[in-house]
């Protein structure tokens, strides 16, 4: 999918999800290519999206969130 220049979100998120991004991406890095926690984020956002077109995990995904605003607020 070729890249389109776009205004960046800039999503505030915690130490902790930023360490699970670090950690992902050294995770999915190789020797031969390291992988940056922006495609981490874009892999991410594709999964979800793919799963829900398809009618997966729905209920767990509203779940979290409902988790993660009671968190927040």
């Amino acid at each position: 999918m070729p890249k389109k220049e776009r205004k960046r979100l800039q999503v505030v998120i915690s130490d902790e999800q930023d360490a699970l991004l670090t950690r992902t991406a050294y995770e999915l890095s190789s020797p031969e290519r390291l992988i940056s926690k922006s495609e981490v984020v874009r892999l991410a956002i594709e999964k979800i999206a793919r799963e829900l077109g398809e009618g997966e995990n729905l209920e767990q995904y509203r779940a979290i969130l409902e988790t993660d605003e009671l968190a927040e607020g």
